[in-house]
């Protein structure tokens, strides 16, 4: 079989992820949650994406969410796991995952047969994903596939995105990056989350981010204007080939071919979930 190359991994995993990843943002969600007794956001962020674990404490979660605030998580873990049980969790998050894309993408898409050739295709590529210190990609591989393609897809693109990511953390890790410098260089690369948004969901204060900027200036990773230097240039580029090289199992076993048709159709559900507003429109950008 041809192996894709990894860069083509890395694109079909930046169209699938979205439609994973709106349940976060979704009132749906929220709505699921609060039927339970959750209404805090960030206690719905982290036991929706945690319940996979079991009732875990803050210590778990700070290990393997990585770029969140030890203090924030433990202001809510294990604490909600008094209010619902890690089994209710994540049956309101299928819940939420199943109204949030009926609501983006439409009943016709969900019903349509691209819908369910891209549920096949990406379950597929997971056949291949590695739970050996992939913790979060671990926890949500021992989790049943749902029958309903749209749904099915949506845990396939969870699958993925964990898998990359637990791989993206070693590699963090490695480049000598905490959570929150790891979270400054990106926005520095204006491609990651606005510092506003890092803030106010991660849980730092404002001299909290100043002080992780001053770590990457230190390094000689800012430039003047606050952006990447070259050689903060050359480190992310680095770590997105290294994460790349980590997450090639999932797309060689899909095959060119196949990732290559999983991508277009990727492209076109979460092109129609991102026109229907699926993010807050402050979510990205440098300030």
């Amino acid at each position: 079989m041809t192996q894709p190359d990894e860069r083509a991994g890395r694109r079909c995993h930046n169209v699938i992820n979205p439609l994973h990843s709106t349940v976060y943002f979704s009132p749906d969600t929220a709505a699921a949650l609060a039927d339970l007794g959750v209404t805090d956001d960030r206690a719905v962020y982290f036991a929706t994406r945690a319940a996979a674990f079991g009732a875990v404490g803050p210590g778990t979660v700070a290990a393997t969410f990585y770029t969140f605030s030890y203090d924030l998580i433990a202001r809510h873990l294990p604490a909600v796991w008094e209010t619902v049980t890690p089994r209710q969790v994540l049956d309101a998050r299928l819940r939420a995952a199943d109204a949030t894309l009926r609501r983006l993408l439409g009943e016709e898409a969900v019903a349509s047969k691209e819908m369910a050739e891209a549920a096949e295709l990406a379950l597929r590529a997971t056949e291949a994903c590695e739970r050996g210190a992939r913790p979060l990609y671990a926890a949500h591989a021992d989790l049943p596939v749902p029958e309903q393609p749209h749904l099915a897809l949506w845990h396939a693109a969870t699958l993925l995105r964990e898998h990359r990511g637990d791989g993206h953390l070693m590699v963090l890790t490695a480049a000598g990056l905490t959570g929150l410098d790891a979270q400054a260089s990106h926005t520095a690369s204006g491609r990651g989350m606005s510092p506003e948004w890092v803030m106010r969901t991660r849980g730092y204060t404002g001299e909290q981010w100043e002080a992780a900027r001053q770590r990457l200036r230190d390094r000689g990773l800012l430039d003047a204007d606050g952006g990447l230097s070259d050689a903060g240039l050359e480190l992310r580029r680095g770590i997105e080939a290294e994460t790349d090289r980590l997450d090639q199992a999932p797309y060689a076993h899909l095959g060119p071919e196949g990732v290559a048709r999983l991508t277009e159709l990727g492209t076109a559900f979460t092109t129609a979930a991102l026109e229907a507003g699926a993010f807050p429109a402050d979510l990205f950008g440098k300030s």
